[in-house]
């Protein structure tokens, strides 16, 4: 229990921040009674919801904890702890007076894998839920993106800066955009049918608009992709034999899920000059541009140069289904697609891939 002393002067400065926009309005608060750091289930020390009306009725959820609430503890005086909070925009009843608790479980679920990864988002990052944002809704949105929220701006607070990063549910082919291309570019390019980026479980998807097909094309071809790293849950490396007598050429696995965007990633990369990271759990691959296909390998990390020649076959050939292909324009390199299972949070698989 927090003493009447007790310095709140984070947690004041995000209040502060909120009654600018909502003046009076007292939000419904969710606290967290049994502290991360003691045992509880719960990383986040609260969550607020108020209600408002522009540009559409919803839900605006607002996080406390990601930031230092109480007393500056990281030596870091730049930032206050991860250096944002969450916020969440969702649609809301003319009669509904208590926010949907699946909402709250999803932020505290963002909680526990910053807190256990110290991986943090930033406005531009996306993130596959691998299924439905709220379990047991007929929703197309299964993946979500961030992006600042448009109407927090940063503040200062005494621990250091506080972003406030919005999270927007999205659907598996935007997803998809959003990895050949960039988050920001396609939420800019859809924000007049998601206006203020406030997640709506019953939408379509934004890929069947023709316009925003046009965009993301555009962008593609003038940008190409902004994603420079992708963790991939599948990924092995076979070394080839060279021998007199039997050949083998060196054998890249991917898994069924992956292996499609991975071409699409390649080609919005190594195109434009750069490189693309693949990370899997014991290894990482390097794609580098280069005017001949040749592939090096360093004790867990192997570089893999591609020419134009290279990215367009691998593209061409890297499909969701099991297959081993070799590349014409690649002598020497074999390309494993393997079977994906996707798992619930109780380990059973519900869909194979491949």
């Amino acid at each position: 229990m927090m003493s009447e002393e007790a310095n709140t002067s984070g947690w004041d400065a995000i209040d502060q921040k909120l009654s600018k926009i909502y003046g009076e309005q007292e939000p419904k608060h969710y606290g967290t009674l049994i502290s991360y750091a003691l045992g509880g289930q719960d990383p986040l020390d609260g969550i607020s919801a108020y209600k408002s009306e522009t540009p559409v009725p919803h839900w605006h959820f607002v996080t406390y904890g990601f930031s230092e609430l109480y007393e500056k503890e990281s030596e870091n005086e730049e930032h206050s702890g991860f250096g944002f909070e969450l916020t969440f925009r969702l649609t809301r009843e003319e009669d509904e007076e208590e926010p949907p608790a699946w909402a709250l479980s999803l932020l505290q679920n963002m909680g526990r894998y910053v807190f256990n990864s110290g991986n943090v988002f930033r406005a531009r990052d996306y993130l596959d839920a691998n299924g439905p944002i709220c379990l047991d809704a007929d929703t197309l949105l299964t993946a979500l993106a961030f992006t600042l929220d448009p109407e927090l701006s940063p503040i200062r607070t005494p621990n250091g800066q506080v972003e406030f990063i919005q999270m927007v549910g999205i659907t598996r082919d935007e997803l998809e955009a959003m990895q050949t291309w960039n988050t920001l570019g396609l939420l800019n390019a859809g924000v007049e049918y998601i206006p203020g980026y406030v997640t709506d479980l019953s939408r379509g998807c934004l890929l069947q608009i023709p316009a925003m097909v046009e965009a993301v094309e555009q962008g593609m071809e003038q940008e190409g992709s902004n994603t420079g790293f992708l963790y991939v849950d599948q990924l092995a490396w076979e070394p080839g034999k060279k021998g007199w007598f039997s050949k083998r050429p060196d054998t890249l696995k991917l898994g069924a899920k992956q292996a499609e965007i991975v071409g699409k990633i390649l080609r919005g990369r190594i195109l434009k000059g750069k490189s693309l990271v693949l990370a899997g759990q014991e290894i990482r691959i390097v794609f580098e541009p280069g005017e001949q296909p040749g592939c090096s390998v360093e004790d867990n990390e192997i570089s893999i140069a591609l020419n134009e020649a290279a990215v367009s076959e691998l593209s061409q050939n890297l499909v969701p289904k099991v297959c081993t292909f070799e590349l014409s324009s690649f002598p020497g390199l074999a390309i494993r697609v393997m079977k994906t299972y996707i798992k619930d949070q109780e380990g059973n698989v519900v869909k194979t891939i491949g």
